[in-house]
């Protein structure tokens, strides 16, 4: 799978949206079928640095936005509400793709950034020529986050409930190199490799904004903080759960921290058009990271015929 030195070394750009100035790494050819790479939290897009040039090197337009409160990113407005829910990230996919002038891309996710892909995929299907995400069907259903789980799953969302919390906002703004690199090491636990990879992203979460971010998107999932009322269209829109069409593809960690893959496949009826799940052994939540490879196989099965691959 891994190919010669790429021929299109990446380029860092700024995108400006109306909400945003996102900074983006790209790479490959301008005139390349776009494939957006989306990080979640607490990564960046260094974890698509073994994926990036071997799908640039293919061909394809490669871009990789460092999210609302990561990195170089920026709000255009000190008024705007620093918000991390989910339509915001929605939102800003959205924006990023007009901004660009592109009509559709193929675009792949996770935590986070599968939350964007997934919804944008959901709500303006002529958007995403494809979807890549990481641990299945992410819009996230508010109405039931208030419900009880498991003593062991509840176990695992124990960083959720501390941010709901002052002191936890106080921790996270402590020390957030420490706090990310612990989530790191509880979501990721076979991913030996990861430690060393940590300080090439810990700069990102030094963006003035992403405690606030961070905070706003765990407070708002459970009931506990308002939304921005300038995207309450999208909110109601993704209340009912709305279903995917696009070809998709969800890659989904066996050996993840939070939210390991289950026998049973749970997601497959948010699904209706060409759909698989396919359960990656040993591979913890950072699908990106730690299975550079399937992401790109991931990618080429539905973007290129066989013969092409």
């Amino acid at each position: 799978m891994t190919l010669a030195q790429p021929p299109f070394p990446a380029r860092t750009r700024v995108v400006r949206t109306p909400t945003l100035v996102i900074a983006c790494e790209e790479s490959g050819p301008e005139d390349g079928e776009p494939v957006v790479l989306l990080h979640g939290f607490p990564y960046d897009p260094r974890r698509f640095d073994r994926i990036a040039p071997q799908l640039a090197a293919r061909g394809f337009r490669v871009l990789a936005p460092y999210l609302r409160g990561y990195g170089a990113t920026r709000f255009r407005d000190p008024g705007t509400m620093r918000s991390g829910q989910q339509a915001a990230l929605a939102r800003d996919l959205l924006d990023l793709l007009d901004a660009l002038a592109l009509p559709d891309a193929a675009l792949m996710g996770f935590d986070w950034g599968g939350r964007a892909a997934c919804i944008v995929a959901a709500l303006w299907p002529e958007r995403a020529r494809c979807l890549i995400t990481g641990a299945g069907y992410n819009v996230q259903d508010l109405s039931r986050t208030r419900l009880p789980l498991r003593p062991e799953e509840e176990h695992r969302l124990w960083y959720q409930y501390y941010l709901h919390s002052e002191r936890g906002r106080a921790g996270l703004a402590a020390d957030r190199r420490a706090f990310c690199s612990y989530l790191w090491r509880l979501w990721s636990p076979t991913w030996t490799e990861g430690p060393s990879l940590f300080d090439d992203t810990a700069p990102s979460f030094d963006n003035p904004d992403f405690v606030d971010v961070v905070v706003h998107s765990y407070r708002h999932r459970f009931g506990l903080a308002p939304g921005d009322p300038a995207l309450d269209g999208i909110e109601r829109r993704i209340t009912p759960q709305p279903p995917i069409a696009v070809p998709t593809i969800s890659l989904h960690g066996a050996a993840a921290g939070i939210r390991p893959a289950t026998p049973e496949d749970r997601d497959a009826d948010r699904f209706t058009g060409p759909y698989e799940r396919r359960v990656l052994d040993g591979v913890g939540h950072n699908v990106p990271g730690e299975a550079p490879d399937e992401v790109i196989r991931a990618l080429l099965d539905l973007l290129r015929p066989a013969s092409e691959r």
